[in-house]
Order: C-alpha cells, then sequence, then structure tokens
C-alpha cells in the first residue's frame, strides 16, 4: 500500500509538470504579434524580465475609441530629460516642434508594456490614443496618417522610443488598430504636430536652425531627430503664426498696425465667438516651412519672440 501511494504521488507530478509544459507552449503562441516596437521602456532595460512584445489573441475593434484632444497641458521635467542617452546613442529633444512633420515607419507596442509606466510616470494603456517619440516634448499631439490607406488618427505622446533604425514612431495598439497596421507590425506613415488653438506656450528651448557643429561632427544626432525641419517642406493649407491675442478689439487693431508698419508681412485677426471674445492677431498663411521660418526671423527682430502655428 505504501509502495502504491509513492507512485501516484508520482504520477500526480508527472501530470502537473506536463500540464505546466502545455501552458507555456500555448502562452508562447500567443506573443510576437506585435511590432516588436522596442519602445524605450524595453530598450532602456525597464522590462528585462519580459519577453518579446504580443497583442490580442484576435483583433479587436477600435473604430469607437475617439482620437486624443488637444488641449494645453503644463510640460515638467517628467519625461523631458535633455538630452538623453538609449543604446549609446544622444537624443536632443526638438527646440521648436510647432512646425514639425515627417514621414517614416511607425510600429506599435501591447501587452509586453500595458500598465508599466511610461517615461513621463503615467501608465501605458495600450487600448488608449497615445504614443512614443524620440525628440518631441512630452506630452505633445500629433496626427498620424497611414500613407497607404489614407486613415488617420490623433494621438498624445508621453513615452520614449522606438528605438529601431528608421521608424519614427510607435503607436499604441488602439491607434495602430485603427491605422490598419496591427497584423503587418509596421506601416508606412506621416505624422505632423498638432498645436492647440489659443496654446500660448513658447517652444521647450528657443529655436534654432542648426545643431551645433560638435553634435552633427560627433554623429550622435541626426537633423531630422532634433527636429530641424527641411526648409522646403510643405505644410496644411491655412498655416499661420499667432503672435497675440487680445480682449479688447481696439487693441487688437492697433498691434496688428504696428506689425504691419515694420515688416513686409500679411496680419490678419480672427475673433473667437462670445463668451470670452479673443481677438488674434496673425501673421501668414504660409506654403512652405521655409517662408515660416523667414517670418519667425523678421518678427524677432522687432522683439516679438513668441510665436506659434495654428491651423485656420
Amino acid at each position: 500500500m505504501r509502495a502504491q501511494g509513492k507512485s501516484n504521488w508520482v504520477l500526480v507530478g508527472v501530470l502537473v509538470v506536463l500540464a505546466a509544459l502545455l501552458n507555456a507552449c500555448s502562452s508562447a503562441n500567443k506573443k510576437g504579434d506585435a511590432g516588436d516596437s522596442s519602445s524605450s521602456s524595453s530598450s532602456g532595460g525597464r522590462y528585462k524580465g519580459k519577453d518579446k512584445d504580443w497583442g490580442p489573441d484576435k483583433e479587436i475593434d477600435m473604430s469607437k475609441v475617439p482620437d486624443a484632444v488637444p488641449r494645453y497641458e503644463n510640460r515638467t521635467i517628467a519625461g523631458n530629460k535633455n538630452p538623453y542617452t538609449v543604446l549609446g546613442k544622444t537624443y536632443y529633444l526638438m527646440e521648436d516642434e510647432r512646425a514639425y512633420k515627417e514621414r517614416g515607419t511607425a510600429s506599435w507596442y501591447g501587452y509586453k508594456f500595458n500598465g508599466e509606466r511610461t517615461s513621463n510616470g503615467e501608465l501605458y494603456d495600450m487600448f488608449a490614443m497615445t504614443g512614443a517619440h524620440k525628440t518631441l516634448p512630452i506630452p505633445s499631439y500629433v496626427r498620424v496618417t497611414n500613407i497607404d490607406n489614407g486613415k488617420s488618427v490623433v494621438v498624445r505622446i508621453n513615452d520614449r522610443g522606438p528605438f529601431h533604425d528608421g521608424r519614427i514612431i510607435d503607436l499604441s495598439y488602439a491607434a495602430a488598430q485603427r491605422l490598419g497596421i496591427t497584423r503587418m507590425g509596421t506601416g508606412n506613415v506621416e505624422v505632423e504636430i498638432v498645436v492647440p488653438d489659443g496654446d500660448p506656450r513658447a517652444p521647450l528651448r528657443s529655436r534654432k536652425t542648426e545643431l551645433t557643429a560638435s553634435a552633427k561632427e560627433a554623429g550622435i544626432v541626426s537633423k531630422s531627430e532634433a527636429g530641424v525641419i527641411a526648409q522646403d517642406t510643405k505644410i496644411p493649407e491655412g498655416t499661420y503664426l499667432q503672435i497675440g491675442a487680445f480682449g479688447v478689439e481696439a487693441s487688437a487693431k492697433q498691434f496688428a498696425n504696428s506689425v504691419k508698419s515694420a515688416l513686409n508681412l500679411p496680419v490678419v485677426i480672427s475673433a473667437t465667438k462670445a463668451p470670452g471674445k479673443l481677438y488674434r492677431v496673425r501673421v501668414g498663411p504660409f506654403n512652405d516651412a521655409q517662408s515660416m521660418q523667414n517670418a519667425r526671423d523678421q518678427l524677432q527682430k522687432i522683439n516679438i519672440l513668441q510665436s506659434h502655428v495654428v491651423y485656420q
């Protein structure tokens, strides 16, 4: 009887081991669906105990998830360390992101990072409209358009990455699913900054048109990664620089006339609806990044140092 009891315990042990092996195999089969995004969270070594990223077993329809809504948010040091180094490469945040527009490859990240801290300390939610970018200030809002199918979403940048060569943005599962790139893992996209209308925030640092010579010679960062926009870059129709906002129409007109008399630039006044009516003084419109930068340079000469991009 004692020998028989011992055999039963051995049999139970074998069955437990087999069950564990089967479960491990089943779990392994669920992984590897995501775009192997290697966001900052992965490349920075925060999740060394986790395997390759993965997504849902079956595609989840995210069409009802709304776009992120651009709004004014104070920027803190959280997520905005500048410069920072990942995998031996140093990145510099954009000096002025308000004309940013870039085409390249997007990837996405899923369950491996879900519920973990993003670069600014928030919890990553793969079912919300967020993204990771190497050099945009945090938080920022961007419109991401799938070049192949025309689908478009607006996401809030709250993380760093991706650090794969040739990729310009990492998207949440929700954003990637709406763009139609979850199955492939990556997609061809255009990423463009979205500035909340009337946002008075200044750039992270004063804008410069070139990187320092030492940074370029060292090869530690490319022009695109530092936010230096190609000077012939086309920008959306109806793009203006807003240089002031007034509660009194007469004050707005006086300011606009002073700018017109000092510079050879088109100046318009755009009024918001009541209540709380504002008269916003804007320069433009512009057709490309070069003409907009030229206008910024002219404005600085008459001591108008704060201007931001708006679409009208």
